[in-house]
């Protein structure tokens, strides 16, 4: 018998099929692994593509406790790799293609994988920067061969996948890395408990407004690196939506074709992808006017943005939801917007700092002293820990780290914030971007609604100096008479500094990494905050 909810990883689309799913899985760009698919593809092809991937590993070697490392240019099937691996009892860990190749060599060490498996330019482009990849893998398997020394799918092709295998609760089913915004991200270990029961267990609910319906049309553009593709792909698939669309690319030659083509009626993007996108609404707002449900995660969103695709609906009452969460954790809080709740007036600004409150009978929270420790009163800006059952179970090769961010039961996020009397939950910085006066978040905020020529704002805090914001412009250069207007009676910043979007480092999630935007500037490594707790 069926669990009533998405439970085993390594099964998911066998399982799928048994329940009679019918959701069509298009994509805008054919698989990397498989691109003989073609761009539709249905879930018992899914679940072939996974047993087809397993036997490719089971004939490279692969056993049960293994870790299986995929990194690659970003596509969906990330997530059908990781299937395979775990399927044979394996710990699939995905790793982002956006990262520096001696990051993913210091991330490959930590891991020690039986396999890596990757695509022929991301380990060419690794070897020239001096780093061999393989070096840290048993054997590697390139998914579009060519390379010398490695297997290619021709090598294994043909494999077995022996009988799936179903690990216990609470061991490692599949590790996934954080974003890496302040430096070499962590390697997250998720569990069967924490990954499937809670976090997809949750979402593949059919809740009022967000649970997709039968008749929905549910895209996403996000890092398939990222756990959130795993816990998005069961959930959504486990509710049978009509269809599915799958953009692995935020760039609009790719994008806008798949947007238009398959009209989604529910929509979830990376902020920076829908800041990307924000722009061509005059002209493409066609695309978006089915959306009834839009989703932001990974990142803040700034309010200009969620009016601007709530105004780009057709949909009578569209919502934006928006979630504030970790790798660590999973979702911990969610705030819905409407057309209306971002009006702001003209004394306030608008925000999306409200992050809401935490999810019921899920999380808790409470904000405390970064000296002591100890719980503030409601209202006062600390830290903001949380309490949660998905909690990941450790760092790999940084036990050390990860027992340092927990206090008791209660897991430290590494965010600044305050929580009010009723648990509404207000964010003001990462603790390690903090400012000595105001947060950046806000400023970034306020700058983003006040000069709507201004496509991406980073404010750096600088610890013996007032901050830098750096500025994205479009179209005419910024104005230097308007930026002092409009920043008038915010906190004493420096001159901007003006950028390119294409010169702002970012992770494979779309996030500004801040530390190397500040060595790129010649500025201090850390602004007010410790970063001790990163």
């Amino acid at each position: 018998m069926l669990p009533s909810k998405p439970l085993h990883l390594g099964t998911l689309f066998d399982d799928l099929v048994e329940r009679g799913s019918t959701t069509a899985i298009r994509l805008s760009r054919p698989l990397d692994a498989a691109p003989e698919a073609g761009l539709e593809l249905d879930v018992a092809g899914a679940a072939g593509l996974v047993r087809r991937f397993a036997g490719w590993f089971a004939r490279a070697g692969v056993r049960p406790g293994d870790r299986v490392a995929i990194v690659k240019r970003n596509h969906w099937d990330y997530v059908l790799l990781a299937c395979a691996a775990a399927r044979l009892g394996a710990v699939p860990a995905s790793l982002s293609g956006h990262l520096a190749p001696e990051t993913l060599d210091t991330l490959l060490r930590r891991l020690g994988p039986a396999l890596l498996v990757t695509d022929a330019d991301l380990l060419r482009a690794a070897y020239a920067a001096g780093r061999d990849l393989g070096g840290r893998a048993s054997r590697t398997l390139v998914v579009d061969g060519g390379v010398e020394g490695t297997l290619s799918p021709a090598d294994v092709r043909g494999g077995t996948a022996p009988p799936p295998r179903r690990p216990h609760l609470d061991a490692p089913l599949a590790v996934m890395h954080t974003s890496g915004t302040t430096g070499t991200p962590k390697l997250v270990v998720h569990t069967t408990r924490t990954l499937m029961r809670r976090l997809a267990g949750f979402e593949a609910h059919r809740w009022p407004v967000l649970g997709s319906r039968r008749d929905d049309t549910v895209a996403t553009s996000i890092s398939f690196a990222h756990g959130r593709a795993l816990a998005w792909t069961a959930a959504v698939l486990w509710l049978r939506p009509a269809a599915v669309s799958l953009i692995t690319d935020p760039d609009w030659d790719e994008a806008g074709p798949a947007l238009h083509r398959h009209r989604p009626t529910t929509l979830e993007a990376q902020p920076a992808t829908l800041a990307r996108w924000q722009r061509r609404l005059n002209r493409e707002a066609a695309a978006f006017e089915r959306v009834r449900l839009f989703v932001s995660t990974f990142d803040a969103v700034h309010p200009s943005t969620v009016r601007a695709f709530l105004n780009a609906s057709g949909r009578r009452a569209p919502v934006w939801m928006q979630g504030w969460g970790q790798s660590e954790t999973g979702p911990l809080t969610f705030r819905f917007f409407t057309r209306r709740s971002l009006s702001g007036s003209q004394d306030v600004d608008p925000t999306t700092r409200d992050l809401g409150r935490p999810v019921p009978g899920r999380t808790r929270l409470r904000a405390v002293d970064p000296r002591t420790l100890r719980p503030l009163p409601p209202g006062e800006t600390g830290l903001l820990y949380c309490r949660t059952e998905a909690l990941c179970t450790g760092y790999v090769g940084e036990e050390g780290r990860w027992r340092g961010k927990l206090l008791g039961q209660w897991w430290n996020t590494g965010d600044l914030g305050s929580i009010d009397r009723t648990g509404a939950v207000r964010l003001v910085d990462r603790e390690v971007d903090s400012l000595a006066e105001g947060g950046c978040l806000e400023i970034e905020d306020v700058v983003d609604e006040r000069l709507p020529q201004v496509l991406e704002c980073v404010v750096l805090g600088v610890p013996d100096g007032p901050p830098v914001p750096v500025v994205v412009v479009e179209g005419a250069p910024l104005d230097p008479g308007v930026w002092k207007e409009a920043v008038a009676d915010l906190p004493a910043m420096a001159e901007p500094v003006v950028m390119g979007w294409d010169d702002l480092p970012r992770t494979g999630t779309g996030k500004v990494r801040r530390g190397t935007l500040r060595e790129h500037l010649g500025l201090p490594r850390t602004a007010a905050g410790t970063g001790r707790w990163t």
